[in-house]
């Protein structure tokens, strides 16, 4: 009997609580984001109070608020988050679309891939700014951060392993890519 006067007891309190508190917590959460999120923010508020009934003070409303300023701030931290999110999947996505020469085989790119990943990182970043970038062997000597004839010597020794004295056709146009005649030998 003394429980069921107890859970009463709270349950009254809370009733109370919402009663003469949710309009002034959903006036402060306006004061400070939209309607739909004022309801959400409210909520939250008094799910709160209800699980933490024992620890509201007698004198609540600072407590409901400062309860409803951490839920506001958690959201738009959470919007942040959710932000930056969708920036990088869309970055991610238009870096990552699919080629569009669809009559090339994955079996060919993976050879591509494997014969660049044969080369040193040296080697790969010389074909891969003059043939991916599109920069001229001065931009790219820039880049890499050595002189012109050695950025010169780096992207032929690149080119004598991939077997081929051109740009990579495969690596001319990051939108069609194409495999790299394969020349035998060393790889």
């Amino acid at each position: 009997m003394e429980r069921d006067d107890s859970a009463k007891q709270q349950e009254q309190r809370l009733v109370t609580l919402w009663t003469e508190y949710a309009p002034r917590v959903m006036a402060y959460a306006l004061r400070h984001v939209d309607p739909d999120t004022a309801q959400e923010v409210v909520s939250e508020t008094f799910l709160l109070a209800w699980r933490r009934l024992a620890r509201v003070p007698d004198d609540p409303l600072p407590w409901l608020l400062v309860v409803a300023r951490n839920t506001i701030a958690n959201l738009r931290r959470s919007a942040r988050r959710q932000s930056r999110v969708a920036v990088e999947l869309e970055r991610f996505r238009h870096v990552a679309e699919p080629a569009t020469a669809a009559d090339v085989l994955a079996t060919e790119r993976a050879e591509v891939l494997t014969r660049l990943a044969a080369l040193t990182p040296t080697e790969r970043e010389a074909v891969l700014l003059v043939a991916w970038d599109g920069l001229t062997p001065r931009q790219a000597a820039g880049v890499a951060g050595c002189s012109v004839p050695t950025f010169h010597v780096r992207l032929s020794r690149a080119r004598r392993r991939l077997g081929t004295d051109t740009d990579p056709p495969a690596l001319a146009d990051p939108k069609t890519p194409r495999p790299v005649p394969f020349a035998g030998g060393n790889a």
